[in-house]
């Protein structure tokens, strides 16, 4: 049965509450987030390619670049 009372939580009250139940969601999120991340570390990962197959082998010296000496034009 519904009481005929007066309301006794205010709205504030009422912010404050629905704003703490936000933040342990969100922190029970994160949590999950780090367990999950943790227990497939182990695992090998998948390295992500452009899929050209272009990339520069390790060691191998790449040619300074040139710097470039061009005034900025007049706006």
């Amino acid at each position: 049965m519904a009481s005929s009372g007066k309301k006794k939580t205010t709205m504030g009250k009422l912010n404050r509450e629905r704003k703490l139940r936000e933040r342990r969601l969100d922190k029970q999120i994160r949590k999950d987030a780090r367990k999950h991340a943790s227990h497939h570390h182990g695992q090998p990962r998948e390295v992500l390619t452009g899929g050209d197959d272009r990339s520069i082998p390790a060691g191998t010296l790449q040619p300074a670049l040139d710097p470039v000496d061009q005034p900025l034009a007049d706006v």
